[in-house]
């Protein structure tokens, strides 16, 4: 574990530098939050001026970007200009959603794809494969923005799941069986979503890395013993192919992630997009970059795991 150290140091590094090019690029854009109160004629000039300063906005960027590290070194994200409240009380439950929301699709969507991937591999001109090669082709030229539309026209005309939030309005007597309940029917819309648009992905990944292990000669071998497909696919193909799909593992979570902000917004679900989206609009720099730092994070921490994953199973890179 000695790769460990450099590795923490070039994960530190690249936050760095995200956050100082994301703080950059937001500063540089036209307009501020104080604007809107320049246009309000019950707002004096001095006013404006004098808010600017208590917030720092008027200060160059290099220090503000000083300050807002400052900030995160003591816990804390900076202040909110549209909520009037620190950045983190905003931030960790909307990160939580997302990371529920985001954690629970990617499950799915590899429990859906490893047996999907394996069967076409191992039966690549059965009816099953063509069809699932068609379906796979369609879902993967329709995009995420469409999807989400279209069960959100799905669920409002049918009225089979609720749209937007967590929870229905409940009564003070309900169970917890019933909370949980509507907790998972105010999920189905947007795990669907998710899986629906990256299982797709998936499943011509493990096709194709399980249908090259299936060519190697030492399948041929386990074949002339009578070994079951079953138990050839399962037991030695896919440990074969699982540095490969173990590295897609650590990706996936980054552009399922950035999906799912997208996602959150068109369905409702409370978690980082539409917190973003509002803070985008009201110019709110600080939320907007401490959404920006922990995405980031969410992502360098996949692929940090899918690293994790690829030392304990596989031997040969623990003696490199």
């Amino acid at each position: 574990m000695a790769s460990v150290a450099p590795r923490l140091l070039h994960v530190f590094l690249l936050l760095l530098a995200v956050s100082a090019l994301s703080f950059r690029l937001l500063s540089a854009a036209p307009g501020n939050f104080f604007d809107e109160l320049r246009l309000n004629p019950n707002i004096s000039p001095e006013t404006v001026a004098a808010l600017k300063a208590e917030y720092g906005i008027d200060q160059p960027v290099p220090l503000r970007y000083l300050h807002w590290l400052s900030s995160i070194a003591h816990g804390d994200f900076g202040y909110s200009l549209s909520y009037r409240c620190p950045v983190g009380t905003l931030l960790w439950p909307r990160a939580r959603n997302t990371l529920l929301l985001t954690g629970l699709s990617l499950l799915l969507a590899w429990i859906v794809a490893i047996p999907w991937g394996l069967f076409e591999a191992a039966k690549p001109e059965s009816w099953f494969s063509r069809l699932g090669n068609s379906l796979t082709s369609t879902l993967l030229g329709i995009p995420e923005l469409v999807l989400g539309l279209f069960l959100l026209l799905l669920a409002a005309r049918t009225g089979w799941f609720p749209i937007g939030g967590m929870l229905s309005p409940n009564p003070a007597s309900a169970s917890l069986t019933w909370k949980l309940g509507e907790f998972a029917r105010h999920l189905v819309l947007p795990v669907t979503a998710l899986v629906l648009g990256s299982a797709p992905i998936f499943v011509r990944y493990v096709r194709s890395a399980v249908a090259e292990v299936l060519q190697a000669p030492f399948i041929d071998h386990l074949r002339g013993q009578g070994i079951p497909m079953s138990r050839l696919l399962y037991r030695h193909a896919l440990p074969v192919a699982a540095n490969s799909l173990i590295s897609l593992f650590g990706f996936s979570l980054g552009a399922l992630l950035s999906t799912s902000l997208l996602i959150e917004v068109v369905l409702g679900w409370p978690g980082l997009g539409p917190l973003v989206l509002e803070a985008l609009l009201g110019r709110d720099i600080y939320l907007v970059m401490a959404i920006v730092v922990i995405s980031s994070v969410f992502l360098v921490l996949g692929n940090l795991i899918a690293d994790l994953l690829l030392y304990w199973s596989d031997p040969r890179i623990r003696t490199v």
